[in-house]
């Protein structure tokens, strides 16, 4: 995709992988808005801290298990283990930074059905061009 010229190579602006994790990231883009689904089984919304940081980097962030549910499994027997969230390492820190045509005052998210959806509406008012005249003169 090209963006005022300069070829967009969204792979480079993932910063952070899962670590193995399950949540795997589709990212997405419409005309007025990217859209981030990122899977995040056994995870409610007060388990998921997704913030905007410096330099427009969205960062999505799930907690595992916490120390009393942990404390409750203290007496299980576990024999297979692969739904992280609940085998309690399913901590993930995504992070990805976002074209600097968004409106990060306006990101919203939402989690339905293990699925995480962030939407980032783009700003598509028109920019002021980023060339500059000075103007020369024979003295300072």
């Amino acid at each position: 995709m090209a963006d005022g010229g300069i070829f967009f190579y969204p792979f480079r602006r993932f910063q952070e992988w899962s670590g193995g994790s399950t949540a795997l990231i589709d990212w997405m883009e419409s005309s007025n808005s990217h859209i981030f689904k990122i899977n995040v089984p056994g995870y409610n919304k007060d388990d998921i801290k997704v913030q905007i940081e410096e330099g427009n980097v969205l960062s999505i962030r799930g907690e595992g298990l916490k120390k009393e549910d942990k404390k409750k499994e203290e007496d299980l027997v576990w024999h297979v283990a692969e739904r992280e969230a609940f085998a309690g390492k399913g901590e993930f820190l995504r992070r990805v930074e976002l074209p600097e045509n968004v409106k990060v005052d306006q990101v919203k998210a939402y989690v339905e059905n293990g699925v995480l959806t962030v939407v980032v509406p783009k700003d598509t008012s028109p920019k002021s061009s980023k060339i500059r005249n000075v103007n020369v003169t024979s003295k300072l």
